[in-house]
This record gives C-alpha cells, structure tokens and sequence, in this order.
C-alpha cells in the first residue's frame, strides 16, 4: 500500500527472519534493509507504517508477510538507519477475552531504541469509545502519536564500548545515592543555567565535587527510561515527575537533555550522546551509576487506560489477566507483564543488556521486583526462581553489574524481603523502620536493632548472602525527607490534589513537639540530633548504606511523602538554604566508615574468636560492661545498645576494635568502657565528629557520659604485640 512520498511503487516485503526482535537494519541475501520482528501472537495481521523525515507524512503502509510462532516478522531491502515508523495490529476486540485490537491504533513498538514526538497527553490515546468502553473506537490518531525511529543497533554499541568502564566498586566499599535527574540539579547556583535539571548537569563540575566530598561511590537515578503522564495527572495539570509509569524500555527520556526532542520524527541521538557522555564522566570520576527500572507495569494502566503499544498488540499475551480478560494488579499501577510469556522475559532481558552495552550503566534496582517473579504456571504467586530470575543469573552481560530488588509489590503475598537469591541486594524496609522507631520514640527492643545493626541476619544469611545484601536506608524517594521525617508526625499531601489520601500513613516519625517547621531553638536541637543519629546509625550498620540525595542538606518537602507529581521547589533541592554543618558532618560520616573495617564486614558475626587470636568479633555490652540478658534483649524500655567489634579487612589482622554505643530516650548514661585508651571518632549528639587525617573527638579511658539521643564511635588502636586485653564479660 502506498500513501504517497517519493517512492512510485510500495517497498517490496520479504518473509525476513522472526529475530532480533523490533526493526533493525540487517542483511538478508547480501542486501541491506531492515528486518521487522513483532511479538503478537493473537493477531490476526501486523502492519508497518512508515513516515518520511518529518515524521508527519506516512509514506507506506506494509502488512508483516510471515508468522513464526507468534512473532510477525519482514524484511524490506533499501530502508535503513533513520527511518521513522510505527505498527498497527489486527485482531478481535473481545475484552472479556483479553483481547484488544483496533488498527486504528498507531502503535509503538516494545524493542524501540529511539521515539520522538509530543508526549504530554498520550494518556488520552484509548482504544475504547469513550461513552462505550466495551466498543473499539473507530478513529485513526496517528497524527497524535510519537515515532520510532530505527537506530543502527551495532554503531550505539559500538559508543557504548568507547564508554569509560565503570570502577566496579565492591559492595563494602559501596555508597548509594537515590537522586532524581532534574530535582538534584534543578536549582544548584553552580550548574550552569542551560545545564540544570538535565544529564549533562549531573555530570558537571559543581556536582562531582559533591558527590567526591560526600565519599559517595553509586548514583541510584529515579526512571530514565522514557514516561508519560497518567490520566489523571493531566487533568489536574500535573506531571509524573518520579517516572514510574515507563512507555519505552530501551529509551532515555528525553526530558533531561539540554535540547530536549519533542518534534515529531525528530532525531533524538544528542540524547543518547549526552547519556553516555554523563555516564563516561562520572565513571572517570569513581561513580557508578545504577538505574531505577520499572519492569513490572506499563504507561497503558488499566482497562481503561491508554493503547500505546503491548495493549494493541497482543493485551491477552504481554499482560497478566484473570480468565475474564481483566488485568491481574500486584502492581497497584493497573497493569502487570505477563512474566509466563517469554516475549516479555526476551524483552526485559534485552532492555537491561541494552542499558549495559549502549550506555555503559553498572546497576539496576527493580521496582516492585517481587511482581517479575509472578508466574500463572506458580497460580501468580512469587517464585525467586522464577524464568527472569534464572535468565538474569546466567547471563554473561549482566552478570557484572549491581543488581537490587524492592522486594515487594501488593498482590497476594508480596513482602518478599529476604527471598531474593544469590547476586541480589534487596532494599531492607525493616532497618528503615528499626531506627526509626529507636530513634524517635515508637516502640522498639534492643534486639530489634541489634538485629539490624550487625546486617539483618535473619533477612539474608540464609540465602547464602552476606550482610552486604542488605540495602540499609532511613529514607528513600517514596515517603519523608530526612527534614520531614524529625519534624512532622503527619503527612502533608495536599498538594498532590487526592485530599491527603495518598502516601503513607505508618510513617514513624517525630516532630519534638511541633508540627513542621519552627522558630524554637530547643525543637531545632532535637530535631537535628534526630537527624545525625540517624546518618551516623546509617553509615556505622553492617550492610550497604544508601542515602537520597538532599538528606546531607536538611531539604524538606514540606511534610509532602509521597510527592511523585511534584516537579517544582517541593522536590527540587534547595541548594541556596543547604544545611552546610550536616553536609559536612555527612562526609564526615562516609569517611568514617571506609576508614574502618569493623563499620562495613562483608562476613556475619559469630560473636566467637578468630582462629588464633583472642578477642571475638563482635562483643555486645550493656553500660555496666557486662553482656545482655536475654530478658534484655526484648525488653520494650531499653534504648541504650553498646557493642565492640574487632575484625581486619581482607582476612588481614585487626588494627583496631571499635566500640559503638547508641543512646536514645531521655536520661543521661554512664558507659563503662574496656580496658585500655579509647578514641572518641563521633559523638551525634553534639555533632562532633574527626574529620579525615584528623585528631580524634577526644581521649577516654574506663567510662564515658552519653548524652541522648547520640551515637558515639569509639576506636582503640591495635599493635602488633598487643595481647589479648579486651575483657569478655559472662
């Protein structure tokens, strides 16, 4: 079918090969073209669309000549690199089936790895009629549609081969920073202007000497891969500003470049460009840079959402659905992938090997992962060992970066903290709430952070894993700042425009007796107490720390704990109002913690001695120096933990024991301490802690007053002909 263009005659369509999947450029019969693979197995037809340069005209219209085991597949010789597209598929409309054809439908396809094209209002592209949404509608809304654009697969990998590699930091050594693209850079003074809120900006000068005062090794970076803006967002005149809710997996958003592609078929490789360049530029800087990913739903939600892409081209096939054709919904989003059908596996792999090769990334963490592990052979429920699972395992690409589970979602039996398997991090939801409820006032044992403390064992040892598996945090993205978190005991979601129902309400904060922000210097005290004993209980936990970016600088989101839709000063990071003091004490912290071993040991403590020497690993000690009852282990008023660990790095002997004492509550404590001189490295209550190549805090030997609430980080030097000294209490 032609349409008109340049051409006379319809491009010819050869039964080409069922893979790679997508359009590429190939060779078929020692000619170039471009091979078409579509996974849409209930289709009764599959056609490409093609579009001249601007991306306004449709050139032809070619219906995919072959079938092979649910993938239509062509090859069309003469086209190549450059050429704008979109698909169209035919098949029945059977909603109670699944089934949601309409080739009125301009469709994107799945393996695209570049699109341009308006996106603000693609949320409005239904399948349906509106006042029937039983019925197709019978409208063609192409013109209101983004374009592919088939990219030259072997020349991207070949850029991202020319990417700097990244260092490979070990998990021990490893710091996490959750950061946003636009919000981090969106007001700092020192980006420049054009720069801010985009890659490049991350990547600029006035931000790696953050990242390198901070110590931190990792950017965690919110959903790059390209998102629209849910229904509902729009009519309220809102954005996604987070990015869960991804319409192409292979894709940076354009939204964070400098010179963002909004017209239609426009060229989108200064995009691309500017991703690898942020990436090579970090990495030549220490950073690694790990991806948030969204794999477990897509922008089309629920029945009545959007047809974008998977919907129109095979619904009953890409989505999980109950046998009356209606979306299965662990993701809270609407939409699940059908984790059976080994097109979405294929896809999911692919995106990820893509990220690695193309763009040089060291890292994902999975949203909602427990929803990838949801199989209909398993009746739905989480399998670790589930088809994605073992594919990611064996896979040579993936099998040198970080990879890190949200181990939840909220389907049937979705809290899976603990039940990852080997090579995965997971996000440890129950250290968050440990020290918060320690720190500020909610009902907490001493065994409860004892527990956390020394690496969740109960979480992640039985997997085989190390305490390193454990991603630690306080805060993350979804809930309160750091700010908030001490200073309001309520959420404050007006904003969002859901009359304060979204976001959560367990939240386990404290407000020193007034809610959000105040002019008393005692409540200021507190609350910044508050905040330095929870970095200090962050940065000195067994496990892998991870901070969200604008902790260190006291930034407050105005009590909002669930600000996705706030793309303004609520999110972004006021650079100008920093808190300088934490921000420095945060470094402070960071530094502490690589300097000693006993702070980050990728083994369990056994709480026995080290072959050949005389002191345990680590010792747990209650202020009198004796051990801990067991009583008083459970008991719910004791807010005083002390331990003294005593471990090398490296299987090498210990330089040093370090004695931790975490103090909250009200009253004052007196602290015996182990024989011997011992070094003050950090005391929160005060704020006092050695900086890097600095004298200690203080000097102290046989006791020590605490005052909460406050973490105190003691070190006692080890030489060589030191024997045995450190008293172990019965």
């Amino acid at each position: 079918m032609t349409l008109g263009g340049d051409r006379p005659t319809a491009p010819v369509c050869e039964p080409g090969r069922p893979w790679p999947m997508g359009v590429v450029p190939a060779l078929f019969g020692g000619r170039a073209g471009i091979n078409i693979a579509v996974a849409a197995r209930h289709a009764t037809a599959v056609e490409l669309c093609l579009y001249d340069e601007t991306g306004r005209h449709e050139t032809d219209r070619i219906r995919l000549p072959s079938c092979t085991e649910g993938i239509w597949h062509g090859f069309v010789p003469g086209l190549g690199a450059g050429q704008r597209y979109g698909l169209r598929a035919h098949g029945p409309w059977q909603p109670d089936a699944g089934h949601r054809f309409n080739p009125q439908r301009l469709l994107i396809d799945p393996w695209t790895r570049s699109l341009s094209g308006p996106l603000e209002r693609l949320a409005n592209e239904i399948g349906y009629r509106a006042s029937a949404p039983d019925q197709a509608c019978a409208y063609d809304n192409a013109e209101r549609m983004p374009r592919c654009r088939v990219v030259d697969v072997q020349e991207e990998l070949r850029r991202g081969a020319a990417i700097m590699p990244g260092p490979d930091t070990p998990l021990a050594r490893t710091v996490l920073y959750e950061a946003h693209v636009k919000a981090l850079t969106a007001l700092h003074p020192g980006v420049p202007a054009a720069l801010r809120g985009t890659y490049a900006g991350l990547a600029s000068p006035a931000m790696l000497a953050h990242y390198q005062r901070l110590g931190l090794t990792a950017l965690c970076l919110l959903p790059v891969q390209l998102h629209v803006d849910e229904h509902h967002l729009i009519e309220r005149g809102m954005t996604n500003h987070w990015g869960y809710n991804t319409l192409a997996f292979f894709v940076p958003d354009p939204r964070y470049a400098t010179v963002p592609v909004h017209e239609l078929g426009a060229d989108d490789a200064a995009v691309r460009a500017e991703f690898r360049a942020m990436v090579d530029t970090l990495h030549r800087n220490g950073i690694e840079v790990i991806l948030d990913v969204v794999y477990n739903h897509t922008a089309e939600g629920n029945a009545l959402g959007p047809t974008l892409s998977w919907r129109g081209l095979d619904n009953a096939a890409w989505y999980a659905l109950d046998e009356h054709g209606r979306h299965l919904n662990p993701s809270g989003c609407g939409n699940t992938f059908n984790m059976g059908n080994p097109n979405v596996v294929q896809m999911i792999m692919d995106s990820l090997r893509w990220w690695v090769q193309a763009y040089g990334v060291d890292g994902f963490r999975f949203d909602l992962a427990t929803a990838l592990g949801r199989e209909p052979a398993q009746g739905q429920h989480f399998n670790p060992r589930a088809t994605l699972f073992t594919a990611m395992a064996q896979d040579p690409v993936l099998a040198r970066v970080k990879l890190i589970a949200e181990p939840w979602d909220i389907g049937p039996g979705g809290y899976q903290t603990g039940r990852f398997g080997a090579r995965w991090q997971e996000w440890n939801d129950q250290f968050r709430d440990t020290m918060r409820a320690w720190w500020l006032g909610h009902p907490c044992t001493r065994g409860q952070i004892a527990r956390r403390l020394a690496g969740s064992s109960d979480l992640f040892q039985a997997s085989g894993r190390s305490p390193l598996a454990s991603i630690n945090m306080v805060t993350a993205h979804d809930g309160f700042t750091l700010a908030d978190l001490t200073a309001y005991v309520n959420k404050h979601n007006q904003a969002n425009g859901e009359d304060n129902r979204d976001g959560h309400n367990h939240n386990l904060s404290a407000n020193a007796g007034h809610e959000g922000p105040c002019g008393d210097p005692a409540i200021a005290r507190r609350r910044a107490q508050w905040r330095r004993a929870l970095l200090a209980t962050l940065l000195c936990a067994q496990g892998t720390p991870q901070l969200l970016a604008g902790d260190e600088l006291a930034h407050s989101q105005q009590g909002n704990n669930n600000a996705y839709c706030q793309d303004n000063p609520v999110t972004w990071l006021d650079w100008n109002a920093a808190d300088e003091a934490l921000t420095a004490f945060t470094a402070a912290l960071v530094h502490l913690r690589q300097r000693y071993p006993g702070l980050r040991h990728p083994q369990w403590f056994r709480g026995e001695k080290h072959a050949g020497e005389g002191w345990p690993d680590i010792v747990w000690r209650t202020a009198d120096g004796l051990r801990p009852d067991t009583s008083a282990w459970e008991l719910p008023d004791g807010r005083l933990l002390c331990c003294v660990i005593t471990v090398g790095e490296g299987g090498k002997p210990p330089r040093e024991r370090l004695m931790l004492i975490l103090l909250a509550g009200e009253a004052e404590v007196v602290v015996q301490l182990p024989q011997g001189t011992w070094n003050v490295m950090l005391e929160t209550g005060s704020g006092q802690v050695a900086r890097p190549g600095g004298p200690p805090v203080a000097t102290v030997s046989a006791s020590l007053r605490v005052a909460p609430p406050s973490v105190v980080v003691l070190v006692q030097p080890m030489v060589p002909q030191e024997p045995a000294t450190l008293e172990i209490p019965q």
